[in-house]
């Protein structure tokens, strides 16, 4: 994960402050949160609890009513602390802080009498770690639409800093076939293959990406758009590959952002 500056973060906070991030077992992953490390603090007692979604305005909260805690929370006003553990490749120690809030009310979860979800109020700006971690998140999959066009050259440089391992595999009819990565986006990648052109145009394949600290593999669904023999080389053959929109992991396109941010600064990109 690279290094934010401190101007950075309060941009991510103004451009997303009220956009809500659902925790799904995706994001959980992405962002390194540790769930049995995520609890409400209120009035010197803890009682663990579900993140279910949250922004840098509010989170909610998935909490068992039985044990206690409305009682606490109308002792402390509806004061209550949030607290977020994430684990993160570049700190050995997980980062772990509070967020004050305030409860504005909670509802039954899944028709549960026992278990609901409560709907917190930040009192005040959340850490700038939490305003990183799911700022990376917010600002790949609003670029993944607007720089879905720019490409990143695999070059050694670049397989650098993305960690990329560059040559990877991608399944076609079910039969596994090593390719050559040339270039990748948002939206696709370019590949050399064995083959020839005219059978692979237009087919639907699967493409495997590796990358490196920390150890990542997609496989992305799509199908090849252009193919393409390579002058001197009839046996190889370059393809560009489209993905399903749809199928993109939200880890990759971390990827792919945190390099082009980077990289090509928004407003200086080429495509």
């Amino acid at each position: 994960m690279a290094i934010l500056t401190k101007q950075k973060i309060a941009n991510y906070y103004e451009l997303f402050k009220s956009i809500d991030v659902s925790f799904s077992k995706e994001i959980i992953q992405i962002t390194g949160l540790v769930t049995n490390q995520v609890h409400l603090k209120c009035v010197g007692d803890f009682w663990p609890c579900v993140i279910h979604s949250s922004s840098f305005q509010g989170a909610k909260v998935i909490v068992n009513i039985k044990s206690g805690i409305l009682r606490k929370l109308e002792q402390a006003n509806n004061t209550v602390s949030l607290r977020f553990c994430f684990k993160t490749e570049e700190k050995g120690n997980p980062v772990t802080f509070f967020v004050n809030t305030r409860s504005s009310g909670y509802s039954p979860y899944g028709g549960s009498p026992d278990v609901a979800v409560f709907t917190l109020q930040y009192t005040q700006r959340p850490p700038d770690d939490l305003i990183e971690i799911m700022g990376r998140i917010l600002d790949a999959n609003i670029n993944s639409k607007k720089r879905k066009d720019e490409r990143i050259l695999v070059s050694p440089d670049s397989i650098r800093k993305m960690s990329l391992i560059k040559e990877s595999a991608i399944l076609i009819q079910g039969v596994p076939r090593h390719c050559i990565l040339r270039e990748l986006s948002f939206m696709g990648v370019k590949v050399i293959i064995m083959g020839v052109a005219k059978f692979l145009a237009d087919k639907e394949a699967i493409v495997k990406l590796d990358f490196d600290d920390p150890r990542e593999s997609f496989t992305i669904k799509g199908r090849f758009v252009n193919a393409e023999t390579i002058e001197g080389r009839k046996e190889l053959v370059s393809l560009e590959f489209h993905f399903d929109e749809s199928l993109v992991p939200m880890g990759y396109k971390v990827r792919v952002n945190d390099y082009l941010s980077i990289a090509r600064p928004e407003g200086k990109s080429s495509t």
